[in-house]
């Protein structure tokens, strides 16, 4: 392992510093071992680190790893958006390709000024279902609300994945939303796939500004204010009961309740009644620079 190692803290999602998702980034990770990106991880102990390395093909603009302080992920969304923010901002390149676990992303960037970006990513993985979840009252035994708050419009919970699997729950408002108190003794026998993560959410047309708000639960985390991965696995909901063949952009809030608000913009686009484009995306702002100092 390099002695010295550069690092960047982004905010991701927003760009007012000090709101949005945190995220660590590590520029030059070559030469890092697996259980080393782990230990790195778990030192930031932020919700994702992000290790950036060169890309296998030359024609990509670079390889991305993501820890969380547990675990590697395939994919994750703040990660990546975080991740492309960086590389656009240190070079001239508007379209990158990125290598990822779940496969190769290509994100569009933006420059804002000189610490702030805006990124847009394709989904490398469209959303598919993976389970029905039409038992309402351990759901809502587990989230602590009733279980007629259960289902906003024509949505009903269901369990999707765009690579890394989650639990949607839709509720019935945002000050259902609000008021959720997770039940942790039932968790994981209510969320069992996977991670035990639950994406709950609701549409707001009486909010002017966003369409839709989301809170996440699980992944080891507690609560996670911007889950780019969940809103990609929610793509997938949606798209499910548009009608048309239309391509459809929504604005989501998330973060709201913790004081960590964060802005997550969803597309998609349909074909003859197939989703065939997911697109998730935000603003990312770096907010602090430093060095790691590993040596004896």
């Amino acid at each position: 392992m390099a002695e010295k190692l550069r690092y960047l803290i982004l905010d991701v999602f927003t760009r007012t510093p000090l709101t949005g998702n945190g995220l660590a980034v590590i520029p030059n990770a070559a030469g890092l071992l697996d259980d080393e990106m782990q230990a790195i991880a778990r030192e930031f102990n932020l919700s994702e680190t992000v290790f950036i390395c060169k890309p296998e093909a030359e024609r990509n603009t670079a390889s991305v790893r993501i820890f969380t302080p547990y675990e590697e992920l395939p994919f994750a969304g703040h990660p990546t958006v975080g991740a492309a923010v960086v590389l656009g901002l240190q070079g001239k390149a508007t379209a990158l390709r990125i290598e990822e676990k779940v496969g190769l992303v290509t994100a569009l960037f933006e420059r804002i000024d000189r610490r702030t970006g805006e990124a847009r990513f394709t989904l490398p993985r469209l959303p598919a279902r993976i389970a029905d979840l039409p038992e309402r009252l351990p759901l809502a035994q587990a989230l602590g609300i009733e279980p007629e708050e259960i289902g906003c419009d024509m949505f009903k919970p269901a369990v999707f994945s765009a690579g890394v699997t989650f639990h949607l729950v839709p509720v019935r408002s945002a000050a259902v939303l609000k008021r959720i108190k997770v039940n942790r003794a039932m968790w994981s026998d209510v969320f069992h796939h996977d991670h035990n993560s639950a994406y709950v959410f609701t549409l707001t047309p009486e909010e002017s500004d966003n369409d839709i708000a989301a809170r996440m639960f699980g992944m080891g985390l507690g609560e996670d204010p911007g889950t780019g991965s969940a809103a990609a696995a929610l793509i997938g909901l949606l798209a499910e009961q548009a009608l048309g063949n239309d391509q459809s952009d929504f604005v989501l809030r998330q973060g709201h309740e913790m004081g960590r608000p964060c802005r997550i913009n969803l597309q998609f686009r349909k074909q003859e009644g197939l989703l065939t484009h997911g697109a998730i995306g935000g603003e990312a702002v770096v907010v602090a620079e430093g060095m790691l100092d590993l040596g004896d």
